[in-house]
């Protein structure tokens, strides 16, 4: 007999009404599950919160490399843990409703959002060389105390795991919740339309120790807008993760264009333009990131055929 079966047997129906109604700005009876704002919202909290905590604590007691090894855990432990306690607890869906199918398709797409990624990346190196922004500096340099390979393969499942805890909690959780509750009080188009908005703040928000600057920002949002558009269209986190993640890894590592993640990189370059066009938020990378963006529309449009918000997103597919 469920817990639920056995309150309503033994409470009175007068209290078990009030209570009831007492419950109702957070929790949904009909789908015995908390509101879409708080499903919306805990994820990226809980996980923030406690991602902050464990690394604290591992910078505190540890020097690289058993740093970095530590913080990977932490990063993978939380990321896992968090899929499974919204799948089962939080929001109670399927791991595949928050765009994880994990199927073939989805790791073909993942593997075409990577490219797109090293493209546009690579587009943004060319044009920083060729405009005398950036000069080459050598090859596979700053990996530290590690042989350069396995330093590669340190930052790029650190990346990996980060940018798919992004993904997933800003994108899967929230994004999916605030336009499935929002869906029925105004148009569909509108329901996205916010959560993509909202949630791209939020990501926004999430990079803000990188700003020195307000308008920089707009970079960020627009890398939000981005990678929501990519799911809004699919239903799956394919193309976001794997754009996510390849975009982040190749930038730095493989193509020595990052500022703000100090990483080995296959190709080491000095930025010495004006950071008004090759800074991190600089106007080359905010324009081939554009770019890449309606790359990924493209492909969306010959892949499916049709441009349309994939009703995964906005329904909510019980257990």
């Amino acid at each position: 007999m469920s817990l639920r079966s056995t309150l309503e047997r033994t409470l009175p129906t007068a209290f078990h009404e009030r209570l009831s109604q007492l419950l109702w700005p957070v929790w949904n009876t009909e789908q015995r599950r908390l509101r879409a704002p708080l499903r919306a919202l805990l994820p990226t909290v809980l996980t923030f919160l406690l991602l902050a905590v464990l690394q604290t604590a591992i910078r505190a007691r540890f020097e690289h490399p058993v740093r970095e090894l530590l913080e990977l855990t932490s990063i993978a432990v939380v990321l896992v843990g968090a899929v499974l306690l919204a799948a089962r607890i939080i929001d109670r869906r399927p791991v595949r409703g928050f765009g994880l199918s994990f199927d073939r398709s989805w790791w073909h797409s993942f593997a075409v959002g990577g490219l797109v990624a090293t493209a546009t990346n690579g587009g943004a190196l060319v044009v920083s060389l060729g405009a005398g922004w950036a000069t080459f500096a050598g090859v596979m340099r700053g990996s530290g105390d590690l042989p350069f390979v396995p330093a590669m393969g340190l930052v790029f499942a650190y990346i990996a795991f980060a940018a798919a805890w992004e993904e997933f909690v800003v994108r899967g959780a929230m994004l999916t919740n605030l336009a499935e509750g929002a869906d029925g009080f105004v148009s569909r188009w509108m329901a996205v339309g916010f959560a993509v908005a909202f949630s791209s703040l939020v990501f926004a928000f999430l990079h803000g120790g990188k700003i020195t600057h307000v308008s920089q920002y707009g970079y960020y949002l627009i890398a939000g807008l981005i990678l929501s558009g990519a799911y809004v269209l699919t239903g799956e986190l394919a193309l976001s993760i794997g754009f996510h993640v390849f975009y982040n890894f190749t930038q730095s590592a493989v193509f020595g264009l990052g500022h703000s993640q100090r990483t080995p990189e296959l190709l080491a370059v000095d930025i010495v333009g004006p950071s008004r066009w090759v800074g991190e938020e600089g106007l080359v990378f905010v324009g081939f990131a554009v770019l890449g963006g309606l790359l990924l529309v493209a492909y969306i449009r010959w892949h499916d055929g049709v441009l349309e918000i994939n009703d995964r997103v906005p329904t909510y597919t019980g257990r």
